[in-house]
């Protein structure tokens, strides 16, 4: 037996061999507890999960970023020519205050007119400048609205504008009646061809003489006169009278 080392009783081996034992328990104890996980986020989710009172904070939607839905600007000039031209261009789109109606951007389009002329004739030249003349004077015709309403809504775009005839740009009147001389030109050159009736009645207003030839048409109704085409042998002038 062996005596206790604070004075008390005795402490036997069986006694000591358990305290050991306790002392081993403890340990684990504490060995197990400091290895023992904290508890993450995803319990606290799972208890959010759990309760349906309980919902996160939506995070603010990011606007997605908007589409270009406009061509891109045309390239800026030093050349004082070329902005000159296309302040003239905006002018003429600025007519009668359609583009206000339209919501169109006429600085911006009439640089790309100008831009598309620049690169199909390649210079400032006279016919760079012929070019932007036709299409200022048909954009600001007041017969020819059309054109202009066209251009700035985009039915016609700046590359079409930039190499479109006169013939092309005119309104639909000019080209009816453009029609109507070009077929009479055509008859009139067919009718001088296959000759006609020599006479001198009538006298040349341009050089006063009478050697002429006429050829008569029925150009309208059958209840109209008929047309007297006058062709005067001398200097070739022509007219027509009913």
């Amino acid at each position: 037996m062996e005596l206790n080392l604070d004075g008390g009783l005795p402490l036997t081996s069986l006694s000591l061999s358990f305290l050991t034992m306790a002392d081993a328990s403890d340990a684990k104890t504490r060995n197990r507890g400091k290895g023992t996980p904290l508890p993450t986020s995803s319990s606290k989710d799972g208890s959010e999960a759990m309760d349906p009172s309980r919902k996160r904070p939506e995070l603010p939607r990011m606007l997605s970023t908007p589409r270009i839905t406009t061509f891109p600007p045309a390239p800026v000039t030093c050349d004082a020519v070329r902005n000159k031209c296309r302040e003239l261009l905006t002018t003429a789109l600025q007519t009668d205050h359609d583009h206000a109606a339209v919501g169109a951007d006429c600085e911006r389009l009439s640089a790309q007119i100008e831009e598309c002329i620049f690169r199909d004739v390649g210079n400032t030249d006279m016919k760079y400048k012929n070019r932007v003349r036709s299409r200022i004077a048909n954009l600001k015709d007041a017969k020819n609205p059309d054109l202009r309403r066209n251009v700035l809504c985009g039915a016609i775009t700046p590359q079409q504008i930039a190499v479109m005839t006169s013939e092309e740009m005119a309104s639909d009147e000019l080209k009816e009646i453009r029609k109507a001389m070009t077929k009479e030109a055509i008859r009139e050159h067919q009718m001088a061809r296959t000759g006609g009736t020599q006479t001198d009645l009538f006298t040349c207003g341009k050089c006063r003489k009478k050697n002429c030839t006429y050829t008569q048409v029925q150009t309208r109704s059958s209840d109209e006169p008929m047309t007297t085409f006058v062709v005067c042998n001398e200097c070739g002038n022509r007219w027509k009278f009913c």
